[in-house]
């Protein structure tokens, strides 16, 4: 629950002090008894103590003080509704440095599980497209609605060569412009590409998303990532990216020569924020299983559902008129008064 107007609930704090002057009257009653010297008289005059029933009622108009503050606050109900389409493309680093076990038990096994987690948390209209990279870019499954092929090309990612990170990130946006059936602009009149027109419109949901995964810097490829994530920016298609691994992450890697050496393969988080902060994504570091795992639990929320806020003051103003009614019948019925 949010509130419109969250400074109004300040007002809470008129309710303790009011319930502290009640107690204090309270506690005076008993000097206004002390003045009948007749006990016996006392007795004849007051039949019974009313004890907790003479409290109930100016508890229930305390809690109707409270419920008037809500309302004014404005209090709003948030709730998550799927997004009735979109197009998600997983575009997963499978280089060799993926063998790393500084994120348990490998970084490979670590993804994949988290892949699964994202893939089962996208609404099932979502359309789901698995790319991967090392010295060259796969397109392992065009985007499908069918989750079951996401798992299993998931499942056979196997870790070895390179890194073509701007290969596979301008290969994303094929990706995307084919599945929404928007082709490239062509050519200016000098001979110079031209740019793309964008997915979408300013303040629009973006009606595809890549999220990116690496653990590396670029070490092969015909794109840079910079230069891949303006042609994403260009075409409207925010990247969220994530760098899986820590700084002293190792892994036996083959060199051309084909002999095995054991190297640091650290993730390059500033490459990766750079690529997300010129498509309007969001950045993030993965330097374990469980983080990895939120983050892709959280992506899912984030992509495949929207929060529609909904007032419900009424609400809280309804219960205010029920709870003074309530106070004032107990008053009437037991001591003949109201309030």
């Amino acid at each position: 629950m949010t509130f419109l107007w969250p400074w109004m609930l300040l007002g809470l704090a008129a309710v303790p002090l009011l319930a502290g002057l009640y107690a204090l009257a309270q506690r005076r009653r008993p000097k206004y008894a002390a003045r009948f010297t007749n006990l016996d008289l006392l007795a004849n005059v007051v039949e019974a103590s009313p004890n907790w029933r003479r409290h109930l009622p100016p508890a229930l108009y305390l809690l109707a003080i409270a419920a008037v503050v809500f309302t004014l606050a404005r209090p709003q109900l948030v709730t998550k509704t799927p997004r009735q389409e979109g197009t998600v493309v997983l575009v997963t680093d499978v280089s060799g440095s993926m063998n790393a076990t500084d994120v348990a038990p490998t970084r490979m096994a670590a993804a994949q599980e988290a892949a699964h987690t994202l893939v089962d948390r996208l609404p099932k209209d979502f359309r789901i497209s698995l790319i991967s990279f090392s010295s060259g870019v796969n397109v392992l499954v065009p985007p499908t609605t069918e989750k079951e092929q996401v798992h299993a090309a998931i499942d056979r990612l196997t870790p070895l060569g390179g890194t073509a990170m701007g290969d596979a990130l301008a290969t994303a946006v094929d990706v995307v412009r084919a599945a929404l059936e928007q082709q490239p602009a062509g050519t200016n009149a000098d001979g110079t590409p031209a740019t793309p027109a964008p997915i979408r419109g300013e303040g629009e949901a973006a009606p595809a998303v890549i999220v990116l995964l690496s653990d590396g810097a670029q070490t092969v490829g015909t794109y840079q990532p910079l230069d891949a994530a303006q042609l994403a920016a260009d075409t409207g298609i925010p990247v969220y990216a994530i760098a899986l691994g820590t700084p002293d992450g190792v892994a036996v890697v083959t060199d051309p020569q084909g002999r095995q050496r054991t190297v640091r393969v650290p993730p390059d988080f500033e490459t990766l924020q750079a690529i997300a902060e010129v498509t309007g994504g969001r950045a993030f570091e993965a330097p374990g299983a469980s983080q990895l795992e939120s983050i892709y639990r959280d992506l899912g929320d984030r992509i495949g559902y929207v929060e529609e806020r909904t007032e419900v003051s009424w609400a809280a103003a309804g219960l205010a008129g029920v709870l003074v009614l309530a106070g004032g019948a107990l008053g009437l019925l037991w001591f003949n008064r109201f309030p």
